[in-house]
């Protein structure tokens, strides 16, 4: 069985307003196996907030999201769920941990830093599409930039030296040299070429970063105002370079002179306040009622800094102010330890929606190594693939794979279908090593094969638990 993988790479975003929630699930069932309850939950969700973006003002304001909680083990597609439907609706999307989160006070990031991650995210996706927009007259700019670096202008005065007194230099002999270059600039036969150009200064590598609590993580924006020289701000440089990477430097700068920063930053808020999905995982790592000692102190600390970021507050970010109301949160965790029922009763009640996910056993397994479109077998195919090596799976050696990782799940720490992961490394780690030296060669993967290669790691439990 040889799998070919699609000749335009994955699909762009879907137009989301155009899908019914059966569409929606056909959607992500192209990369999802199983957990339908999870794809008809999150489907609704998606809907409804296409609906209220129709209804009139007075009536959409009321209208809230349905946040939802999904409750499984690790490894079943909980953020995968989350991450493709807002991939294909184009939506602004961060995930964050809970327990990375405590209480004001305690160390740590507060939880407001969730919003303006997702700020972040959508300022960027608002920046690349105005790039777009401007590109064409950002590539006009950068060519007359680069032949003014070929062919500078003569100094101003100028004159041949048998011309009469007063008398400057003819442009025709300049323009058409110019024109002679832009012919062979647009031709590519100048690539090679060094120039010298202005070039902002690099900011450091890693920057600065500021551990503090509510609104002081804004200070390291005006550290940068205050210290322009200091991160990357002070005056340009002039360097030596082909014009291939030049052309790459003054795009970027040219592109952001055409930019209006003010534009994005507004289109951006839009974005995450109108669309914006934040997954919260680990939910389950700070259910709990308080203790007074150890690490519990903080836990239902956290739970209430969280209530008023969901149920609808004002976040105050270096772009603006953002309004949480209509954000969709979904929130997982495996729930193993505690239930839902130990959060508190107000952070229960803004998640109203709960859907359990089934862990995923041998079955499943096999349908996740062959039906979506970027399964790990064909991921395995592609990379082999380009050593010039054929790589190929028959029914019994996928079958044989799934098998193994059910059973090393079963006898270890059950992580889901991460297990495959490693299970497909263990397999092909001797193939990936020689692909590189075996070019033209084929390479067909059997059960006997599966079995040579995992048998010894499934059957001594202990070597599996460290190795798979």
């Amino acid at each position: 069985m040889v799998f070919q993988m699609p000749a335009g790479g994955e699909e762009p975003p879907v137009g989301a307003s155009d899908l019914s929630p059966r569409e929606i699930v056909a959607y992500l069932d192209r990369y999802i196996i199983g957990q339908d309850r999870a794809k008809r939950a999150v489907a609704i969700a998606l809907r409804n907030r296409l609906r209220r973006q129709r209804l009139p003002d007075e009536i959409a304001e009321e209208v809230m999201p349905k946040n939802i909680l999904m409750i499984g083990p690790t490894g079943v597609g909980k953020t995968e769920i989350a991450r493709r439907l807002a991939r294909m609706a184009g939506s602004p999307f961060t995930k964050v941990e809970a327990s990375k989160f405590t209480e004001v006070g305690y160390v740590g990031r507060d939880v407001e830093s969730m919003i303006r991650d997702l700020l972040e995210v959508a300022v960027e996706m608002a920046r690349q599409e105005k790039r777009q927009q401007v590109r064409g007259k950002a590539d006009r700019r950068v060519e007359e930039r680069l032949l003014s670096a070929l062919v500078p202008p003569p100094p101003r005065g100028f004159a041949p030296s048998d011309a009469p007194p007063g008398a400057e230099a003819p442009p025709e002999p300049q323009s058409r040299l110019r024109e002679s270059f832009r012919q062979q600039l647009r031709a590519g036969r100048l690539e090679e070429r060094e120039i010298e150009i202005e070039v902002k200064a690099p900011s450091p590598v890693g920057g600065m970063h500021v551990l503090s609590n509510v609104g002081l993580e804004e200070l390291g924006v005006n550290l940068k105002d205050m210290l322009p020289g200091l991160f990357g701000g002070g005056h340009p440089t002039r360097r030596k370079m082909p014009i291939s990477e030049a052309r790459e430097h003054l795009m970027r700068e040219e592109e952001e002179r055409l930019l209006d920063q003010e534009t994005i930053a507004k289109d951006a808020i839009r974005r995450v306040e109108e669309g914006g999905i934040i997954f919260i995982d680990e939910l389950d790592k700070v259910a709990g009622r308080e203790r007074g000692v150890g690490p519990d102190v903080s836990r239902e600390g956290v739970q209430r800094d969280l209530l008023p970021v969901i149920e609808g507050t004002i976040v105050h970010t270096k772009y603006g102010m953002v309004r949480t109301d209509h954000i969709l949160f979904i929130a997982a965790g495996a729930f193993h330890i505690s239930r839902p029922s130990d959060l508190i009763p107000e952070l229960q009640g803004r998640f109203p929606i709960r859907v359990e996910l089934d862990s995923l056993g041998r079955d499943e397994f096999v349908r996740i190594l062959k039906e979506p479109r970027g399964s790990l077998i064909r991921q395995y195919t592609a990379l082999i693939g380009t050593e010039g090596v054929e790589l190929s799976f028959t029914d019994e050696a996928i079958e044989e794979i799934a098998r193994f990782a059910a059973l090393v799940n079963e006898s270890t720490e059950n992580i889901g279908a991460r297990r495959l992961h490693t299970v497909m490394e263990r397999l092909l780690d001797e193939i990936s090593f020689e692909a590189s030296e075996k070019q033209g060669t084929s390479v067909n993967v059997d059960g006997a094969m599966v079995r040579r290669s995992l048998a010894d790691l499934a059957a001594d439990q202990d070597l599996s638990r460290y190795v798979l």
